[in-house]
C-alpha cells in the first residue's frame, strides 16, 4: 500500500535540500546563499524548486524587493534547525562513552565577558568532570545567538536587545559603555564635556551597534549625540576597537 503525501515526504526527502533551504532562509537571497555554498545561483534555485515540489507548497514569496518565507517556510526553516542541531551533537554524544561523565562543551561568548559567576562554573565544571573538555569561541552576540538557535553552542554568553522566543534566557553580567577618545584628540583630557561636543565627530564601533541588533541603546546614543553618521572603524573584539580608540 502506498504511504500518504505526509508520510512519504519523510523518506523521499533529500536532506541536502533541507541545508540549501536553511541557507536561503538565512541570508534571504538565492545568489548570497550560491556564494556561502560554492554553488552556481542556477543550482541553489533548482533545489529551493525541487523542495518546495517536494513539499507541495510554496516556501519563499520573493520579487525584486522582497524576500519572505511562507508560513510553511518558516516551519519548515525552524525544524529543519532543530534537524542538523541534533546531528550536529552525534560526534559528541559518541565520545568517550564509558562511566565516567565525558563529553565537550562548546561556548560561544561575545568579547571581553567579565562575570565572576561564569569563571566560577567553569571551575566546578573542571573539578567535577575531569575528563571533559570545552571550547569557548568570540563572535558578535547576534551571532552567539544564532549558534545557540542551531545547536552549534551548548550555550552562549551575549548582549541582548530582543529575545528569541526559541531561547531561554537568565542574566549574569551588565555590561557598561561610554564614549572614550585616544591621546591625540582634541577632546583628550577635557572635562565637563557634553554630548553637543561631539557633534558631527567621526567614530569606531562594535559590528552589533545598530538600531536593529544587540547594541541598540548604543545606536541611539550616538544618534542623539549627532555624531559622524559613517562609522570608520568597526569590529566585534573589545581589544581591536579599544586599539582603533588609541590610534
Amino acid at each position: 500500500m502506498a504511504l500518504p503525501r505526509p508520510e512519504r515526504l519523510v523518506w523521499d526527502l533529500d536532506w541536502n535540500l533541507l541545508r540549501t533551504f536553511v541557507v536561503i532562509a538565512e541570508v534571504k537571497s538565492i545568489t548570497r546563499a550560491a556564494e556561502r555554498l560554492n554553488l552556481k545561483q542556477p543550482s541553489v534555485s533548482n533545489a529551493l524548486r525541487r523542495l518546495e515540489d517536494r513539499v507541495g507548497r510554496r516556501l519563499v514569496e520573493r520579487d525584486a524587493t522582497r524576500f519572505e518565507l511562507t508560513e510553511v517556510g518558516r516551519l519548515i526553516y525552524e525544524q529543519s534547525v532543530e534537524v542538523f542541531g541534533t546531528i550536529s551533537q552525534l560526534p559528541l554524544l559518541m565520545r568517550g562513552i564509558s562511566d565516567d561523565v565525558a563529553g565537550h562543551v562548546m561556548i560561544a561568548t561575545a568579547s571581553h565577558v567579565v562575570s565572576p559567576l561564569f569563571d566560577r562554573a567553569l571551575a566546578e565544571f573542571h573539578r567535577n568532570y575531569p575528563r571533559g573538555s570545552i571550547t569557548i569561541s568570540v563572535a558578535a552576540s547576534t551571532e552567539v545567538a544564532k549558534q545557540v538557535r542551531e545547536r552549534r553552542a551548548s550555550f552562549g554568553i551575549c548582549l541582548v536587545s530582543q529575545r528569541d522566543p526559541a531561547l531561554d534566557y537568565t542574566m549574569v553580567y551588565r555590561e557598561f559603555f561610554g564614549f572614550f577618545c585616544g591621546p591625540q584628540h582634541r577632546l583628550f583630557g577635557k572635562t565637563g564635556l557634553t554630548l553637543a561636543d561631539l557633534r558631527g565627530e567621526p567614530s569606531v564601533s562594535f559590528q552589533t551597534d545598530h538600531i536593529s541588533d544587540a547594541l541598540r541603546p548604543v545606536a541611539l546614543l550616538r544618534s542623539e549625540a549627532k555624531l559622524n553618521a559613517d562609522v570608520v572603524g568597526v569590529s566585534s573584539s573589545l581589544e581591536e576597537v579599544r586599539r582603533m580608540i588609541v590610534a
